[in-house]
């Protein structure tokens, strides 16, 4: 993700668009601070967000990286051993490493870890300004409580909504009608007089009452909390027999808005009869969102003519691209000619708006019934609407003149019609059942009668037949190098193939020769005339050529006239003084999924800060038209928009002037113009927060985690040894955790030991530990420089390997070394014990003051954690590769997840990314092939075998999967998973039950913003030996890659 300007001069709109995604990834709303960051990063996205969002790495600042072999003799270690040993020459490849002068001794780790405070200390503001912004999530993940900064509002940032149980069609509506100022104050300022509070006995008018109070408590938590997201339960505790049945737990959108007005009209209504009773044109409801339309007509000869009332103006999808051509078909429906409406025409009518409303809201019809499966279904075509809506073409009063641009549109359409069969007719031309386009006929045989006999050409093809041959090969490959055959070739690739080309370090070299695809008898000659004689030549050219011009200069007139035509239709209704009534786009009420099933959310346009906002559930986040237009319009997935929004100019100008200063303000004042009952409301729900903060700190600070031991916790578990007694708590697990790396190097440190008999008999136990200290640094140096393989990776052969490539600090990689010297597992024999005790004495002398305690934890912390990533990913691949999918799946994602915090601080710090989404994603789609397999089985074991595999490993692994940066393959693949479930709906041979349990899934598979994501972790397996660890990586990645295995050093 670099930031490239388009060669269209897209430049600042890409950058603005990386600013976006910066501010939704990061919870960052400071432009300039947040330019910087990506200017630092060169435009790279990823660099630039884990700058804002990650702590920076204590052992990069000014930590002298692992020296060569030669230089460790200047550090604490090298004067521990002040043995006279010649230094080994350094490998080749130095320029990666620090010379001898420039490595500083342990003993300057006190004025080192000064300089590096000194630059860390600028970073503190900005590391404290992220950490007090809040991270907008799709799902908490792993099942961890969220942090405090997840519970709270950022600033004056929009809340959002949970969902208490398919209740997202609730929050879309009411946060539709929410952004709308005047119907904010409308509810905020409800207020009945206490004697018509008493007066009313009716269930009805209590009831409505009871949910206005609860609506105003909820739309003041929504101005005044501190909460990241309101909770509505006590509203929708009110709405419960909106509800037909409880086979049927989601609510259609359109249908629930219908009967919330009705419920706050009648609401108004109460207040509105205090002062003038019955008369429902005061009531507020009623002049924000309802208008009347007259409709004229004509019925078997008889005209009629009526006005009505309407809030939710229905429109029909089906036959229509935009939001004009649906308006424009219900208005008119039939034929309007008086001529002859008293014969031919048995009906037809027009609609004329003669009040528009001030917020007008279109019910877009996606649903159909059909009658041959008996249930409803989605319409899923697509429907464009534009972001400024002109109603003057639709309005009484200007009924004269859009009667005659009707006609005219008429006149034209059926012009077009004609002149698009005229130019069908020279387009598709011949008798037979394939037609082609009559150009390019005569073209052809004006080539054929210029062909030359095949006698002409006889003798100049036998001279040349040698040079044929010679250059047959080279005009082949010359063809097999062209872009078309590039494609054929690269449509051919499986993903596996794919994966490997973008990922040439895992690719062995190979070289393929091209063989010729042409055959010799396709280099025969074209047809010719057998007979021609150059009068008749000259006679059919002229007249061919003469016929070819002048059809095609017809074919141009005939496009030219459709392009006229194609403009005066789209500029029939362009002039200025149809442009007085402009309505502006508010708010897109948007459903994914199918008739029976699917999750809603809203698109709602913000004045103040000037863009869409997505409010989907709890998150609300920041979007554009582009990603509207994508999820709304429809016609690409199952997510389409049918419910929407549209404010007039008046109130959208009105509410922008309100708007001009911040939100934040515009809501305080709104605030303190609350009655002091919802002020004291607001307050006791923040104190609440406050109370429900300090609780959950004082849990955690107790709290031990389950879903993840850290890997010294793990460690302390499985080591055999408590390790030396040391005076603080870290030193001890530091040690426990060291110790068990130097237990599983035990065998390469014995081998080292053995190669010193010499040296051990010669000059004593000291030189004998000094020379096996160099040679096996020396060793693990160079292993670390050599280069990686598919089938190899040397980082898990021995801990300091990865420390080297990972240019560790000198220090940490030196007392590492030592303490494995110094495992007192090494008791094979006298000189092995020998040596044991003396590295134990060096490594007493080594005091805190001499090396970083806590850095040296963190590195032995990542390498426990590559090491669980690498063997999780073993396994999942093994399991993969033995089509145990659901065991494979569970320890893919986990080394997926625990491989991401080790490649946030550098890319060597992990393994392979994509290698692990790869087969992540194939296992997902093999896993949700068996489980849908199961459901539509129908038998009832299977049925809730294949529901126990969707809910415990494919939902969540999918809301894992699906967050900002997400790619474009796992994408597809959660579409795929979910329009297969999708296609499930209504299927004639599944029962009642089943698809009862289909509609309990379809929700959460399709949207999980609510859910808390937990997954068990797999059983653990640690293979103690780098061989067995190295030799299974060797024998999964050859069978994957088709490369040889190589032997471990």
């Amino acid at each position: 993700m670099t930031a490239e300007p388009r060669a269209r001069g897209g430049g600042g709109e890409d950058c603005q668009v990386l600013l976006n995604q910066m501010k939704e990834i990061t919870g960052i709303q400071d432009s300039a601070f947040l330019l910087a960051a990506l200017k630092a990063a060169d435009g790279d996205l990823m660099e630039a967000v884990t700058f804002l969002t990650e702590d920076p790495a204590p052992e990069a600042v000014q930590s002298p990286a692992a020296a060569e072999p030669s230089d460790w003799e200047g550090s604490v270690v090298g004067k521990q051993l002040a043995q006279d040993v010649s230094a080994v020459p350094a490998p080749h490849n130095q320029d990666n490493f620090c010379p001898a002068n420039t490595v500083r001794p342990l003993e300057s780790q006190t004025s080192l870890s000064a300089e590096r405070d000194a630059a860390e200390r600028p970073q503190d503001t900005h590391s404290a300004e992220n950490k007090n912004r809040s991270k907008r999530k799709r799902c908490e993940v792993w099942g961890e409580s969220p942090k405090q900064n997840d519970w709270r509002r950022a600033g004056d940032w929009p809340v959002g909504m949970k969902n208490i149980g398919n209740t997202c069609w609730f929050s879309a509506v009411i946060q539709s009608l929410f952004q709308l100022p005047e119907f904010r104050r409308l509810v905020l300022g409800y207020s009945l007089p206490q004697n018509v509070l008493e007066s009313c006995h009716s269930h009805t008018g209590k009831r409505n009452i009871a949910f206005m109070q609860e609506l105003q408590c909820l739309f003041a938590l929504m101005l005044g909390t501190w909460r990241k997201f309101v909770d509505p339960s006590a509203a929708l505790e009110l709405l419960r027999d909106l509800f037909r049945s409880p086979e049927q737990p989601q609510q259609d959108v359109s249908e629930f808005t219908h009967k919330l007005l009705d419920w706050l009209e009648d609401a108004f209504q109460l207040a509105v009869n205090v002062t003038s009773s019955g008369d429902k044109s005061e009531n507020p409801m009623v002049q924000l969102f309802y208008g009347t339309f007259l409709t004229e007509g004509v019925h078997e000869g008889n005209t009629f003519s009526k006005i009505e009332t309407f809030g939710q103006y229905p429109l029909q999808v089906n036959g229509y691209q935009n939001l004009n051509e649906c308006l424009e078909g219900a208005m008119v429906e039939g034929e309007m000619d008086e001529a002859t409406a008293s014969q031919s025409v048995k009906y037809g009518q027009e609609r004329w708006f003669t009040k528009l409303p001030p917020v007008l809201t279109f019910e877009l019809s996606r649903f159909e019934f059909n009658q041959s499966l008996g249930q409803p279904e989605k319409i899923h075509t697509k429907l464009e609407f534009p972001q400024t809506m002109y109603m003057d073409r639709y309005l009484y009063c200007n009924k004269d003149v859009i009667q005659m641009k009707r006609e005219e549109m008429k006149r034209l359409k059926e012009k077009m019609v004609t002149l698009q069969q005229k130019l069908e007719r020279y387009m598709e031309y011949g008798s037979g059942p394939a037609r082609f386009p009559l150009p390019d006929m005569l073209q052809y045989v004006l080539e054929f009668i210029a062909t030359k006999p095949a006698v002409a050409v006889c003798s100049a093809q036998s001279s040349q037949t040698t040079l044929l041959h010679s250059q047959a090969k080279p005009r082949v490959l010359d063809m097999l190098s062209q872009p078309n055959g590039i494609q054929e070739r690269t449509d051919t690739r499986t993903e596996d193939e794919a994966f490997f080309v973008a990922n040439p370090s895992l690719q062995q070299n190979s070289s393929v020769e091209l063989e010729p695809a042409v055959s010799p008898a396709e280099l025969s000659e074209r047809p010719a005339p057998h007979v021609v004689s150059e009068e008749e030549l000259n006679l059919v050219q002229t007249c061919l050529q003469r016929w070819r011009n002048e059809i095609e200069q017809d074919v141009q007139d005939l496009k030219e006239s459709i392009a006229r035509i194609n403009l005066s239709i789209k500029q029939m209704y362009c002039d200025p003084l149809l442009q007085q009534v402009p309505y502006r786009l508010h708010a897109v009420l948007v459903h994914e999924g199918q008739a029976n099933a699917g999750h809603y959310w809203a698109f709602i346009y913000d004045p103040p800060r000037k863009r869409w906002l997505k409010y989907n559930d709890i998150l609300v986040t920041e979007s554009s038209w582009e990603e509207l237009e994508r999820e709304s319009f429809g016609g690409l997935r199952n997510a389409s928009a049918y419910c929407l929004m549209y404010i007039s100019d008046q109130v959208s100008r009105a509410g922008a002037d309100e708007d001009e200063g911040p939100e934040a303000r515009q809501f305080q004042k709104e605030v303190e113009a609350l009655s002091p009952e919802l002020k004291h409301y607001i307050q006791e729900d923040n104190w609440r927060l406050e109370q429900e903060a300090e609780e959950w700190d004082e849990e955690q600070s107790c709290k031990i985690p389950q879903m993840e031991p850290s890997p010294t916790s793990e460690l302390q578990d499985l080591s055999s040894e408590s390790g030396p007694e040391q005076s603080s708590a870290c030193e001890q697990s530091v040690r426990t955790l060291s110790s068990e790396h130097a237990r599983i190097a035990k065998e390469q440190t014995a081998k080292a030991i053995a190669n010193t008999a010499d040296a051990y008999e010669k000059n004593g136990v000291e030189a004998a530990l000094c020379e096996a200290f160099h040679e096996e640094y020396s060793r693990l140096y160079l292993l670390s420089k050599e280069t990686p393989t598919p089938q190899n990776d040397a980082r898990l052969q021995h801990v300091l390997i990865y420390f080297l490539q990972n240019n560790a600090p000198q220090q940490v990689v030196e007392r590492t070394l030592l303490e494995q010297f110094a495992d007192k597992n090494l008791s094979y024999d006298e000189r092995s014990i020998s040596i044991m005790k003396v590295a134990r004495a060096k490594l007493s002398e080594i005091g805190p003051d001499d090396v970083d305690m806590e850095e040296y934890k963190r590195w032995h912390e990542d390498y426990s954690l590559f090491r669980k990533v690498s063997i999780y990913l073993l396994t999942g691949l093994e399991l993969y590769q033995n089509r145990k999918y659901q065991e494979s799946l569970t320890y893919l994602i986990y080394a997926y997840q625990s491989n991401t915090k080790l490649l946030l601080k550098g890319t060597n710090r992990g393994v392979s990314e994509s290698l692990i989404a790869l087969y992540r994603r194939k296992c997902l789609l093999k896993l949700n092939e068996v489980a849908a397999s199961l459901f539509v089985s129908c038998e009832e074991a299977h049925v809730s075998e294949g529901v126990s595999i969707l809910n415990e490993l494919i939902i969540p692994c999918m809301h894992l999967m699906n967050n900002f940066e997400i790619s474009k393959e796992d994408l597809d693949a959660i579409e795929v998973m979910r329009n297969r479930w999708c296609s499930y709906l209504g299927r004639e041979d599944m029962d009642a039950k089943v698809q009862m349990k289909l509609g309990e899934l379809l929700p959460r598979l399709l949207d999980g913003s609510t859910e808390v994501v937990v997954l068990k972790e797999p059983p653990k397996i640690r293979p103690n030996s780098p061989y067995d660890l190295c030799s299974r990586f060797a024998a999964v990645m050859e069978s994957i890659h088709g490369a040889s295995a190589v032997a471990v050093q």
